[in-house]
């Protein structure tokens, strides 16, 4: 099973685990019939909804050895250990999945259950095993979207999950430890959860309902059997479940949904504001009536904010209509936008409420993680720069113990050619990149300049 712990503020651990339910009602037990009058069951809801949610199962080849040393490619380099002496050793993990699109096959999930996975398997509530195809995923708000083979499938209905309210009664259907099709019920206990520091955009559904290792990627329900989330993670000081599941909002999971089938990504656009929260020293220090929202601390320059007329000091309190009551729910509407959207922004300048409208633009300094255009440059950040007249792909971040690290490489490193092509952005460096084969990069460094091979 593909469990993913996350140690938030407080000590508390976070447990990202993959949901599926089987049909196990875990809730006090009743009997059928009292007085002759029978009892209220969620049992016909369940048997419309079930057949919608799938378990997910994945499998990943890795290289092994029994030697640790000779698993990392710069050791196996330096004592000539060819590629066909290391064993291959298949690494399996199971999660939950909702179909969405009967029609197109399309299947709902975590990006952490089908994360680097080589082959996908689902299986149906019938018993069917079909092969997956993954069509988009977005590790930022940990959504994916895989495709099976149409034809008689059953698909959940999507509801409107922004009329959620606290106290609603709700149903997670998954498969925690590998148990198909379970079911626990619970309630909606708090809505728009962030600052978990599980995902970038968080506003998580909060609820009771038992959510265990398996879950994730299965359906959280209402009482008429439609899709209000998507399970996702659980609050675990000890590992196990206390009664605090999160799930992300169904509306946020259908717009994610569009841009994954349209591009297989998602292409967020960019306002150009860095925000932080409002605290109590800078509500009296700003001298502000209005306590809630997100100030504005820094604008970059020449940015849809700045074209806008917004300022530093400014305090955003809605955006599009939804209240922004810190940073968190900025960074979510505005992570949510495509390029060329419109966002109408309401703000406090002083004590005067004022009013401007920014279209998202295109991100001046895209990133990349480096193991997406080749698998030697895992643990990189990289992106298109102009550093000290140079133009190439900067190293923004390395991580000490990548390859990349071993065999040279540094944060502040330009590349400025691959495979002896000029590379001046990401998109020319994705083109003459194979990933199935060496990599001879042409790195500026200051004044220096040297080549570096990756294999």
């Amino acid at each position: 099973m593909r469990n993913r712990v996350v140690k938030p503020l407080l000590l508390m651990s976070i447990l990202t685990v993959c949901l599926s339910m089987n049909f196990t009602l875990q809730a006090a037990g009743l009997p059928p019939y009292v007085d002759g009058q029978p009892m209220p069951s969620l049992a016909p809801m369940l048997e419309r909804a079930m057949p919608a949610v799938v378990n997910i199962s994945t499998s990943t080849n890795i290289q092994v050895s029994q030697n640790p040393l000779m698993q990392d490619p710069f050791f196996r380099e330096f004592f000539n250990v060819p590629e066909q002496q290391m064993r291959r050793q298949q690494k399996n993990s199971l999660g939950s999945g909702v179909i969405i699109d009967s029609s197109q096959g399309l299947v709902l999930t975590n990006n952490h259950v089908i994360d680097k996975a080589d082959k996908i398997m689902v299986t149906l509530h019938d018993g069917r095993q079909l092969n997956a195809q993954l069509i988009g995923a977005d590790p930022e708000s940990d959504v994916a979207i895989i495709r099976v083979p149409s034809g008689n499938l059953t698909q959940l209905p999507i509801a409107d999950s922004s009329q959620l309210k606290v106290g609603d009664f709700v149903v997670a259907i998954g498969s925690p430890f590998g148990l198909s099709q379970t079911v626990t019920s619970g309630i909606v206990s708090a809505l728009g959860r962030s600052g978990l520091g599980i995902e970038k955009y968080e506003n998580f559904i909060q609820t009771d309902a038992s959510i265990n290792p398996g879950n994730s990627g299965g359906a959280l329900v209402n009482l008429r059997g439609e899709l209000v989330g998507m399970n996702t993670a659980i609050l675990a000081p000890t590992g196990g479940n206390v009664g605090i599941g999160f799930a992300i909002p169904a509306n946020m999971i259908m717009t994610i949904k569009e841009s994954l089938v349209k591009h297989g990504e998602v292409r967020r656009g960019l306002l150009g504001v860095t925000t932080q929260d409002l605290t109590p020293e800078l509500v009296n220090a700003f001298n502000l009536e209005n306590k809630r929202g997100a100030a504005i601390s820094r604008i970059e320059s020449n940015s849809p904010a700045a074209k806008a007329g917004l300022e530093p000091g400014d305090i955003i309190v809605a955006a599009n209509g939804k209240p922004v009551t810190n940073s968190q729910d900025i960074n979510n509407i505005v992570g949510l936008l495509q390029i060329g959207d419109k966002v109408n922004i309401e703000f406090f300048r002083g004590n005067e409420k004022e009013e401007v409208t920014a279209i998202i633009g295109k991100p001046e300094h895209l990133q990349e993680a480096g193991e997406k255009l080749h698998p030697l440059l895992k643990g990189t950040i990289l992106s298109a720069t102009q550093k000290d007249q140079v133009e190439g792909i900067l190293i923004g971040k390395i991580h000490t113990s990548s390859y990349a690290w071993r065999v040279g490489l540094r944060p502040g490193d330009v590349i400025v050619s691959a495979n002896r092509y000029r590379v001046r952005n990401l998109d020319e460096l994705k083109q003459v990149v194979d990933p199935k084969n060496a990599l001879l990069i042409n790195i500026q460094r200051g004044q220096e300049g040297f080549f570096v091979v990756l294999r």
